[in-house]
């Protein structure tokens, strides 16, 4: 039994860091390609926003993604020994 908890723990372990295909600065340098093509120069204001933007849509992106998995999802009912569908 513990070897079991044991692997599924390692499993579940390498399956989110595998979820991660970017580092920071990976992104933050694509970050600042966009931005100087959009014409922002580097070091201003405007460039500052720009990436700034840039993160802040990605996290809404990935809130309405988390919200619409959490609850565009029926829920799961077992009973009887089968799987049923709330919706």
């Amino acid at each position: 039994m513990m070897k079991f908890v044991t692997r599924s723990v390692l499993l579940a372990v390498l399956f989110v860091a595998g979820c991660q295909t970017m580092t920071p600065e990976e992104r933050r340098a694509i970050d600042g390609q966009t931005c100087s093509s959009y014409g922002f120069k580097r070091g201003t204001d405007s460039f500052s926003k720009c990436l700034l933007d840039l993160e802040l849509d990605r996290r809404a992106t990935s809130r309405a993604q988390f919200d619409d998995m959490r609850f565009n999802t029926p829920p799961l009912i077992i009973y009887g020994g089968r799987r049923h569908y709330g919706w």
